[in-house]
C-alpha cells in the first residue's frame, strides 16, 4: 500500500518536473548575422529632466561635472558603451529650431515646451553640447530634424552647420567655437510624422521626405544615413506607402513600439502590479516580434536586397507617471519587470539583424524606461541599465540561431488579446573576441528552471556567468536604497559532456561566457 501511494505521489510530480525543464541547442559553427552595435542605442529627448538635471547641469552647478555634463551620469554611460544617441526628440524635434540652441548661452531664446508639461526650455543644451557629448562618449550622434514646423532651408543649413568645412554655416559654427566639423552619421527626416510630427498621411509624408532629404547634403566626406519617419506599432499601410513611394531614397525606416498595459485610461503602475499584469506585460513586449515580421515582410517585397534598414528608434515600457512628479515629464520607476522586458526584446531584435540596424530604448535618463535616475546630486542605476550592461557583450557579435524548448504559459486578460508566453527566452552569439555568449531569461515568477544546453561543434572548457535578479519582481533601486537590484556572479552553470546544465533561478537574467 505504501509503495502504491509513493508511486502515485511521484506521478503527480511529473508534470511539474517537466514544466521546470528546458532545452536549448546551439550550433557554434552555424552561419549568423552580425548583431549591429547600434541595436543597443539610446534616446535623449528634451523631455522632463532627461537633459536638464540628467545629462546636463551646466559648468556652474555644484553637482560635479565636466564642461557641464554631470560626471556620475557620464561615467555610467561610458561604462555601458553606448554606441549611438538619438536627439533632440521625439515630439520635441518637430518644435525645435536649431539656431535657438547655438551661440552664447545667456543670449539663447527661451521657449515653452508645449509637448511635455509646458515647462520652460532655455536652450542651454543645443547642437554643440549634444555633438560634443557624443564625441566624449565615443558614440554616433543620431539627429532628428524638424520637418513638422521647420523649413527645408532650416534643415539644410543645420546639416551644413554641423558637417561642412567651408561656407556661411561653417563660418557661423567657427564663430561659436567649433573649428572642425562634426561627424554626423544618422539623420532623421522628421519624427512620428503621422502624429505629433505633423499629423500627415503617409502619401503626403512620402513627398515631404523626398523634398527635405534632397537638401540634406553630404559635406567633406560625411555621408548621411537618412532615416524616414516610419510607422507606429501596427500601421502596416504606412510602411507600404513609404517603401513604394520613397524606396531607395531612404537608408533607414523607423518604427515605434511601446509596451503599455493600457487599461481603463491608465498605462499601469511601474511598481504596483500583480502576476497577471506581469505575464501580460511579458506577452505584450514579445508581441513586437509579430509586428517586426509584418513590417519586414512589406519591406522585403519592395527591397529584397535589404538596402533599407529598419530602425526601431523608440521602444520600451510606458507606465503612469510616478505620483508627485511633474505632469508631462514621464518620470517612472524601473523594476526587475522592466529589465526582463529589455532582455526579451533584445533577444527578439537579435533574430532580425539582417534587416534591423538600430534600436533606441526610450529614454536614457529620468524618462520612461530609463537607464539612470537622478535627483539633485543623487543618481541610481536602474535594473534596465544592468540588463544592458549584461548584454553589451553582444554588440558586434555574430548571432547564432538556437532551438529552444520550454514551458509556455497561456495569459488571459480583459485588457485584450490572449497571449502565449514562453517561460524562457534566450539568445546566443560569438562575441568579437571569439567567445560564445549565451543569455537566458526566466520569466517564471515562482519556479527555477533546469536548462540543458547542447553545444554542437564546440567542447566547452570553462563557463563563467553573471546574473540579474531580485527577491520580488517589483523590486527597484531608489535614491535611499540604490543597490536592491544589481548584477552578481552566477555559479549555477556546469559543463557536461554535451554542453551545459544550468539552474536558472526564477525571474532572472543570466549571461554566460563559454570558452
Amino acid at each position: 500500500m505504501k509503495k502504491t501511494l509513493l508511486f502515485v505521489a511521484l506521478l503527480a510530480t511529473l508534470p511539474t518536473l517537466a514544466q521546470n525543464k528546458a532545452t536549448i541547442s546551439v550550433d557554434v559553427k552555424a552561419d549568423g548575422n552580425v548583431i549591429s552595435k547600434y541595436i543597443y542605442g539610446q534616446f535623449a529627448e528634451h523631455l522632463g529632466s532627461c537633459i536638464y538635471g540628467g545629462l546636463w547641469v551646466g559648468e556652474n552647478s555644484p553637482i560635479p561635472n565636466t564642461k557641464g555634463y554631470r560626471n556620475d551620469v557620464f561615467n555610467a554611460l561610458k561604462e555601458l558603451q553606448v554606441p549611438v544617441l538619438r536627439w533632440p526628440g521625439g515630439c520635441f524635434a518637430d518644435d525645435y529650431h536649431w539656431k535657438d540652441g547655438i551661440g552664447p548661452r545667456e543670449s539663447r531664446p527661451r521657449l515653452v515646451n508645449n509637448n511635455w508639461g509646458g515647462t520652460i526650455e532655455d536652450n542651454s543644451f543645443g547642437t554643440h553640447e549634444f555633438l560634443n557629448l557624443c564625441e566624449m562618449l565615443g558614440c554616433e550622434p543620431y539627429v532628428s530634424a524638424n520637418v513638422g514646423s521647420g523649413t527645408v532651408e532650416e534643415v539644410s543649413k543645420w546639416v551644413e552647420y554641423m558637417t561642412a568645412d567651408n561656407g556661411p554655416m561653417a563660418q557661423l559654427r567657427k564663430q561659436n567655437g567649433r573649428e572642425k566639423p562634426w561627424h554626423v552619421k544618422f539623420f532623421g527626416v522628421g519624427n512620428e510624422s503621422w502624429g505629433c510630427g505633423g499629423s500627415m498621411r503617409p502619401e503626403y509624408y512620402a513627398d515631404v521626405y523626398r523634398r527635405y532629404s534632397t537638401y540634406c547634403r553630404n559635406y567633406n566626406g560625411n555621408e548621411l544615413f537618412k532615416v524616414a519617419s516610419g510607422a507606429s506599432d501596427y500601421d502596416y499601410d504606412w510602411t507600404e506607402v513609404l517603401m513604394k513611394n520613397i524606396g531607395g531614397r531612404m537608408n533607414g525606416l523607423s518604427l515605434h513600439y511601446y509596451t503599455v498595459l493600457g487599461w481603463n485610461g491608465s498605462k499601469g503602475s511601474a511598481t504596483h502590479f500583480n502576476k497577471d499584469d506581469f505575464y501580460w506585460t511579458m506577452g505584450k513586449c514579445l508581441g513586437i516580434e509579430e509586428v517586426l515580421k509584418k513590417h519586414i515582410s512589406i519591406m522585403d517585397q519592395y527591397d529584397p536586397k535589404k538596402n533599407v534598414s529598419l530602425m526601431v528608434d523608440e521602444w520600451g515600457t510606458w507606465w503612469d507617471e510616478e505620483p508627485g512628479t511633474i505632469h508631462g515629464h514621464l518620470f517612472q520607476q524601473n523594476t526587475m519587470r522592466d529589465a526582463l522586458v529589455a532582455s526579451l526584446t533584445l533577444d527578439v531584435f537579435h533574430k532580425y539583424t539582417d534587416r534591423i540596424m538600430m534600436t533606441n530604448i526610450a529614454q536614457v535618463v529620468n524618462v520612461l524606461q530609463s537607464m539612470i535616475l537622478t535627483k539633485d546630486d543623487k543618481m541610481v542605476l536602474t535594473p534596465t541599465y544592468y540588463a544592458f550592461d549584461l548584454y553589451k557583450v553582444f554588440q558586434g557579435a555574430k548571432e547564432l540561431p538556437i532551438q529552444l524548448t520550454c514551458e509556455n504559459r497561456q495569459v488571459h486578460s480583459e485588457r485584450g488579446a490572449d497571449r502565449t508566453v514562453p517561460m524562457i527566452s534566450s539568445t546566443a552569439a560569438i562575441d568579437t573576441k571569439g567567445n560564445l555568449q549565451i543569455a537566458l531569461s526566466n520569466v517564471d515568477l515562482d519556479n527555477a528552471k533546469e536548462v540543458t544546453v547542447a553545444l554542437s561543434n564546440m567542447k566547452a572548457k570553462s563557463v563563467t556567468g553573471k546574473i540579474l535578479t531580485s527577491k520580488q519582481i517589483d523590486d527597484y533601486n531608489s535614491f535611499d536604497n540604490p543597490n536592491v537590484v544589481k548584477i552578481e556572479a552566477f555559479k549555477g552553470a556546469k559543463i557536461t559532456k554535451d554542453g551545459l546544465k544550468i539552474n536558472l533561478p526564477a525571474k532572472s537574467i543570466v549571461v554566460l561566457e563559454v570558452k
